[in-house]
């Protein structure tokens, strides 16, 4: 991730007064418990009726949740990741594990790997046609069993930001050594903020882009349920939620720049983004990239002004 690794290793130089408790309190706890609500209410619609048709209005709600906290890697979300968004699964062992799990269902879908669990499972087991199933055979009882793990998932992970919290609110507190001031813990989320927007530009939109003049739309996230576009504008949205928080001034650059993200993201005619292999849905795409590298820059220059934190080196980039 060196494009952008200036960025994302930030010092602290006379840092302003920020508000890391109004993030918490407007965006990130809230937007955990968002995500709780929906997987529950996935699991209880796939428990009723598991047929593609109805889970997949669920599934979709259940996703937009998940991306307004899903990039945002710190402290428990950085582990649940790993079980909840898998991706890239560039070897296929998703689906793999699943066609042996069609075979033979496990009574809890924790035993399965990461690739074949929460949302790339759901992709695939909802989006892919060599993957269909009638009511109350195999691939319908698997749909709620990922279902049923999806929302211990969330449930464990609202329980475990009740704790975690506590250490962003009160960095310095007696026996926190993981934010020893407020700078440190006001660094951690603004950081995590500019890695999404980094990983967006590079991973979800560069992997589907792939070399010039060689798209790879199967590299593209979730797109099997035309879910590409989406998750890019769920996780950008969440990053300038999260600045609008932390902000002590307005961002008005910022807010522009997600702006053009936004017009650049209605020229996209494929929210799967399976159609690039065209040129001109090519070109769209690159254009979005372009603006959402655009947002990157605008909040690291902004936002870390605003907050009297500087764009530094990144002692891992070797420079």
């Amino acid at each position: 991730m060196r494009l952008l690794a200036l960025a994302l290793a930030l010092v602290p130089a006379t840092p302003a007064a920020a508000d890391v408790p109004r993030a918490l309190d407007t965006v990130l706890l809230p937007s955990i418990a968002r995500f709780a609500e929906a997987a529950q209410a996935l699991e209880r619609g796939a428990a009723t009726d598991c047929s593609r048709t109805a889970v997949l209005p669920l599934y979709h709600a259940a996703r937009d949740a998940w991306g307004s906290i899903g990039d945002i890697r710190l402290g428990p979300t950085e582990a649940a990741a790993l079980t909840i968004a898998f991706w890239p699964d560039d070897r296929g062992s998703g689906m793999r594990a699943l066609r042996a799990a069609l075979v033979e269902l496990p009574p809890d879908a924790s035993i399965l790997p990461a690739s074949a669990r929460g949302f790339p499972a759901l992709d695939l087991m909802l989006g892919d046609p060599g993957l269909t199933y009638g009511i109350g055979e195999p691939g319908c009882m698997l749909v709620s069993t990922l279902t049923t793990d999806l929302a211990a998932q969330a449930e464990a992970l609202q329980g475990a930001w009740a704790d975690y919290a506590r250490l962003l609110r009160y960095p310095g507190g007696p026996g926190n050594t993981a934010y020893l001031d407020e700078t440190e813990a006001l660094r951690a989320l603004m950081t995590q903020a500019l890695a999404a927007i980094e990983v967006t530009a590079t991973a979800r939109l560069g992997r589907p882009l792939g070399e010039p003049g060689r798209p790879r739309p199967a590299r593209a996230e979730a797109w099997r349920t035309e879910r590409s576009l989406p998750n890019v504008l769920a996780s950008l949205r969440s990053a300038v939620a999260i600045a609008r928080a932390l902000a002590v001034t307005p961002l008005p650059r910022t807010e522009s720049a997600l702006a053009a993200v936004e017009r650049a993201a209605t020229a996209i005619r494929d929210p799967g983004l399976q159609d690039i292999a065209d040129r001109n849905a090519q070109f769209r795409l690159e254009v979005l990239q372009q603006r959402v590298t655009d947002l990157h820059a605008a909040m690291v220059s902004e936002l870390g002004g605003s907050l009297g934190l500087a764009p530094g080196f990144n002692a891992l980039d070797g420079d």
